[in-house]
């Protein structure tokens, strides 16, 4: 587990444009009951996380179609809770930092780590909108 000190503004970087933080199965159940699409962004303390994740989630927020709900677990933080939103997104493997999006429950986009790693924020967030346009 991190310290809490040291994820704080890494948990910021996606509370503070309207992601809502996941610290329990329960809480994770209870967004993946909603109706409509919701983005699952599993955050990480990771440099890719930093440099590419975040930055690229926010920067497809500002897409004129975005999911009804945006969540966000913490891999290494909420153990129980980021353990339960990978268990949704079977079959895909865990990794972190990775994002998923849902629509009234099912999985029907997935960015898995290799598809962050390394490519500029914009790109990722070409990818969401992508999924966006035709999900939400």
């Amino acid at each position: 587990m991190y310290p809490a000190d040291l994820v704080k503004p890494m948990r910021e970087d996606l509370t503070r444009v309207g992601f809502q933080e996941l610290h329990t199965v329960a809480e994770v159940d209870a967004a993946m009951e909603k109706k409509g699409t919701t983005l699952v962004v599993v955050n990480s303390v990771c440099g890719c996380a930093a440099a590419n994740a975040r930055p690229g989630a926010r920067i497809s927020l500002q897409n004129s179609k975005t999911p009804d709900n945006i969540v966000t677990v913490f891999a290494g933080v909420d153990k129980e809770a980021t353990d339960k939103a990978r268990g949704y997104m079977v079959p895909f493997p865990p990794s972190s930092p990775c994002m998923a999006l849902f629509k009234d429950g099912e999985l029907v986009h997935m960015l898995e780590r290799h598809h962050i790693e390394g490519r500029p924020a914009e790109m990722i967030a070409e990818n969401l909108t992508s999924a966006y346009n035709e999900f939400c």
